[in-house]
């Protein structure tokens, strides 16, 4: 991984690719996600067997696409006691952190005869897309908690959960336990943009919802992108990413291990080094080495590395989080001696990890926050998935006549301004 002195050419030139390099679709991908999603619109289960046949399960039968209770039954005597305890705790600590996001609606008359407030509810229903992770044998369990617990937290009263299914027709135990978990409804065996079109339109077997969130691969990004503003979603998710902010106290070790963390995710993944120690620099360099020959997914750290990795050596750690600041990071880590006098300068991160013994993974599993983040810069003005993308806030508004008739001029006024005699009409019939 390249060391680059920043600011500089070379180093500036480097956080613009890792900046700009976003998500992209090809038109053929566009024309071949929206042929799907209108094909299920149109067709319903029909479409819907004819992709998963093809591409997931040939013996799969629409009868069979809604996961019953006798399954989920016997997932359970399938998966180990050590499994339920990691469950339960991530599950406690998830619901808890997002207990603490929940609103209130609320009523104010603090201007005389005037009444203002703000209905909170929970949309009727929530999709949770969790992919198919190497055709079901790496089961993303964290995915299945970390969209439905959100929701049920939110008062969602009806939650479906969509995977792919295996060849054989079968969804893995450890996602089935999960979703028992965490109250999940309804368990439907769809994957990629059918099953986001299915969410959004509804099937024969499958009901539409108001809300669908989880990751997934670049057609289901792009089939919720097409979808959005039918349905509510929760981003357009884009490549992993991380940066990791180093002074002289910082492990090597760590550092690179939690760099190689998201490198292995894919070629477009981005793990950024910025620290004011020459030292800490080298030293990571040397200590990627000596790791990445341990990796499974070595050819892909390697890639994602060489591409959109690198160290960046400031003079001060201001500067550094400066520079985090113009990255915008998915995940932001702070391996500084006092990181907590800095956190009131980072304005655009999707989750901070403090410390040296915070490596990002902890928020991936079980600390409590939601791993859904913004990716690609769009920190600079997204959050976190959260309680909020399952509730709606619609506002109150009453006036008394007394009230009415005190700024009843001012709206005149106003809407005659903007050309609306209408607008002003309605005001100028009630004096």
């Amino acid at each position: 991984m390249k060391i680059y002195k920043y600011p500089s050419k070379s180093a500036d030139k480097r956080v613009e690719s890792v900046v700009n390099r976003g998500l992209g679709f090809s038109k053929k991908d566009y024309q071949d996600v929206t042929r799907i999603l209108e094909n299920v619109r149109k067709n319903g289960d029909k479409a819907l067997m004819e992709y998963t046949n093809r591409f997931d399960s040939p013996d799969l039968d629409a009868k069979s696409i809604r996961v019953t209770d006798n399954e989920i039954k016997d997932a359970a005597t399938k998966v180990d006691k050590t499994f339920v305890r990691s469950l339960n705790r991530a599950a406690r600590q998830i619901e808890s952190f997002h207990n603490q996001q929940s609103s209130k609606s609320w009523i104010t008359t603090e201007r005389p005869g005037v009444l203002l407030g703000q209905l909170v509810n929970p949309v009727d229903a929530a999709g949770i897309y969790v992919p198919g992770a190497k055709g079901g044998k790496t089961p993303l369990v964290s995915s299945v908690l970390m969209g439905a617990i959100p929701a049920k937290v939110a008062g969602v009263k009806n939650i479906s959960m969509v995977t792919p299914p295996t060849k054989s027709g079968k969804i893995n135990p450890h996602l089935l336990v999960a979703a028992k978990k965490v109250g999940i409804d309804n368990v439907y065996k769809c994957g990629s943009a059918w099953a986001i079109g299915a969410l959004t339109y509804g099937t024969e077997t499958i009901e539409k919802v108001d809300v669908i969130v989880g990751p997934g691969n670049i057609y289901v990004t792009l089939a919720k992108k097409i979808v959005s503003g039918t349905v509510g979603i929760d981003m357009i998710a884009g490549p992993s990413e991380i940066l990791v902010i180093g002074d002289d106290t910082a492990n090597p070790e760590y550092i690179a291990a939690d760099l190689l963390s998201q490198a292995e995710h894919d070629l477009l993944a981005s793990a950024i080094l910025v620290t004011n120690s020459d030292v800490l620099a080298t030293g990571v360099v040397a200590a990627l080495s000596r790791q990445i020959k341990m990796l499974k997914r070595k050819d892909i750290a390697e890639k994602s590395l060489a591409k959109y990795g690198a160290i960046m050596v400031v003079s001060d750690l201001n500067i550094a989080i400066e520079l985090s600041n113009r990255c915008a990071p998915e995940h932001l880590e702070l391996h500084i001696k006092d990181p907590f006098e800095y956190i009131g300068q980072i304005r655009n991160a999707g989750a901070v990890f403090v410390g040296d013994h915070t490596p990002e993974p902890v928020g991936d599993y079980i600390a409590g926050p939601n791993h859904v983040l913004p990716t690609a810069g769009t920190a600079r003005f997204a959050s976190a998935l959260s309680v909020d993308h399952f509730i709606k806030k619609t506002s109150i508004i009453h006036y008394s006549d007394e009230a009415f008739k005190k700024e009843a001029e001012d709206i005149i006024r106003l809407a005659e301004i903007e050309g609306l005699d209408a607008h002003a009409n309605s005001v100028k019939v009630r004096l």
